[in-house]
């Protein structure tokens, strides 16, 4: 499934050093670019499925993108193989019932997110976030993109700029286990369901350490905020981080400054064109204190840039759904892989530095100072002030557990 002519930067090296016990060892892991090629491995990982497709999207579009999966998971519901679907019940509100009806009456398992105002347990603005698309329990791309034609190459309209990881080995059945575990409410059912699905075989030559991160704050899970907290303490030299709505809280920026007085050379690569005009005004707000604190701003040019993606020292990787912003970090249901290895890193290091190089324009002191009056500064201070009053909003509790 693994094969070169797809570019994914496939790595399965010999371990360097003895990896913590939350990364799973016998993987292969690999970089998907965004567009026609994260749609293609993806439809045809479904159309070659056996046992089970487990698809857990934020939105899920109803255009052409989306008729295109949802025929594929369909042809797999009719020829037995068990097909999940979980899609977040605001973000892909907008799907027609017949569109609904027609994947159920393939035989696909199809149910919504709780919606707003009907969990048993949930605070105002949740939501399901992640994306994550498992195969057979042995197959898996874990991203930041939504099946929508937005994030796909089509005739004159250019995918959005976004990735996936995709992995084979253990830490596949690892989130086969939490996709089934997030669809079934009952554990009885889960456990069944688990029971009676194979367990795919893993070849003990592979190793490429793989960890599986999840935010959630009702069920009081911040592992991909810890994994960015631990990458500004840990860092040695270098710090890329590509961010499509980057508004990080006052622990991450004091640890981002503590790093830079280390000696940490930290680049952000962030929208110059966003699809969210008043989140892209309010991190404006923040350039000049990044600017202040040696922290490099690039701003991607070419399109919309919806990545979410880091790398630390060549080496180590963190890349799913996860915004840095207190939204992704407090108020919805997230999903990141942490890669802890030197080949992987080292590719995906030289995929963002091209993009930096290329396609890219640095934001200096000068350059801030020359292209934002005081009435644009106003309206990017108004927009932060704004963007903090939401995340309060979607933060607030109706129900404590």
């Amino acid at each position: 499934m693994f094969t070169q002519k797809h570019n994914f930067g496939l790595h399965m090296s010999m371990p360097a050093k003895k990896q913590s016990a939350a990364y799973s060892l016998h993987n292969k892991a690999g970089l998907v670019h965004g567009g026609k090629e994260y749609f293609t491995e993806m439809e045809r990982l479904v159309r070659s499925a056996r046992h089970s497709v487990h698809l857990q999207i934020y939105i899920f579009d109803e255009d052409e993108t989306g008729m295109r999966m949802a025929d594929a998971l369909k042809d797999a519901a009719r020829r037995g193989v068990d097909v999940f679907l979980l899609l977040d019940g605001y973000a892909s509100r907008g799907l027609s019932d017949a569109f609904v009806d027609g994947l159920k009456s393939s035989g696909i398992r199809f149910r919504y997110f709780e919606h707003l105002f009907h969990s048993d347990s949930f605070y105002f603005g949740r939501r399901l976030h992640h994306k994550v698309l498992v195969v057979d329990a042995r197959y898996a791309l874990v991203g930041g993109l939504n099946v929508s034609d937005r994030y796909n190459d089509l005739p004159g309209q250019p995918a959005w700029l976004d990735w996936a990881i995709m992995t084979e080995g253990e830490v596949s059945y690892q989130l086969y286990r939490i996709c089934v575990a997030q669809f079934v409410k009952s554990r009885q059912e889960a456990g069944r369901i688990i029971a009676a699905h194979p367990i795919p075989e893993t070849d003990a030559s592979w190793h490429c350490p793989v960890r599986i991160r999840r935010n959630d704050w009702v069920t009081r899970k911040s592992q991909i905020s810890r994994s960015y907290l631990s990458m500004f303490r840990s860092a040695d030299h270098e710090i890329i981080i590509m961010s499509s709505y980057f508004l990080p809280g006052r622990d991450f920026r004091k640890h981002m400054r503590q790093a830079v007085q280390r000696g940490v050379k930290f680049r952000l690569i962030l929208a110059g064109v966003s699809d969210v005009v008043i989140a892209k005004q309010a991190e404006r707000y923040m350039y000049r204190w990044l600017i202040r604190n040696g922290i490099e701003i690039h701003e991607y040019r070419r399109n919309v840039l919806h990545g979410k993606i880091a790398v630390r020292d060549s080496r180590w990787v963190t890349a799913g759904s996860y915004n840095v912003n207190n939204i992704s970090a407090y108020a919805s249901v997230e999903l990141n892989l942490d890669v802890d290895d030197e080949a992987f890193g080292q590719h995906v290091r030289r995929d963002l530095m091209s993009i930096l190089e290329k396609d890219c324009v640095a934001v200096t002191a000068a350059d801030y100072r020359t292209r934002y009056g005081l009435f644009q500064r106003f309206l990017q201070f108004a927009s932060y002030e704004i963007f903090r009053m939401v995340f309060f909003l979607f933060t607030f509790y109706f129900k404590q557990r």
